[in-house]
């Protein structure tokens, strides 16, 4: 058996990279990346999404709330799995690599709906300020992928490892 991952996998995987250490740089980057800031040119788009989502925006810095650089941090974590298991998948066939693809994922959709879940019992703190086109524009749609296609992965993902644990046994019990 491949421990190669479905090649929509592996691009969702190293894809995204980018776009996570982007996201994190903002992030810890803060006051420097807010809109206004000596570096904002490199997240401009920030301009529009600190003022939807309030946790990437100011007020958020200004109370030391530590939930953004602390997801932030936990990004960089699962992206640095992500890579680690594309290589290991792709280069050494290692047969463990699902596992660490697999526990990779699953870190970012529990993360993922954890923020969600934050967002509803805050009483929506964060974003609840927008308009219902923003929000869906600029907040469900784009954090919603990160819902999606992890949990599209996890499925796929756990069910190699399932086929792959039935496989083991059976070859043992032999």
């Amino acid at each position: 058996m491949s421990v190669k991952p479905p090649t929509w996998i592996s691009l969702w995987f190293l894809l995204t990279a980018p776009v996570i250490f982007w996201d994190a740089s903002y992030c810890f980057m803060r006051p420097r990346s807010f809109e206004g800031g000596d570096l904002h040119w490199i997240w401009a788009p920030y301009s529009i999404y600190q003022n939807i989502d309030l946790v990437y925006g100011v007020r958020a810095w200004e109370e030391m709330d530590g939930f953004t650089n602390a997801q932030s941090l936990m990004n960089i974590v699962e992206t640095f799995l992500n890579l680690v298991y594309l290589y290991l998948a792709h280069f050494t066939q290692w047969p463990a690599a699902p596992l660490i693809g697999f526990t990779s994922v699953t870190l970012t959709l529990a993360k993922t709906v954890l923020y969600w879940l934050q967002e509803y019992y805050c009483g929506y703190c964060k974003v609840g300020h927008n308009t219902v086109r923003d929000l869906i524009q600029f907040w469900i749609i784009p954090n919603g992928i990160w819902i999606v296609v992890p949990s599209l992965i996890v499925w796929k993902m756990g069910q190699d490892l399932c086929r792959r644990l039935a496989t083991g046994t059976k070859m043992k019990k032999t």
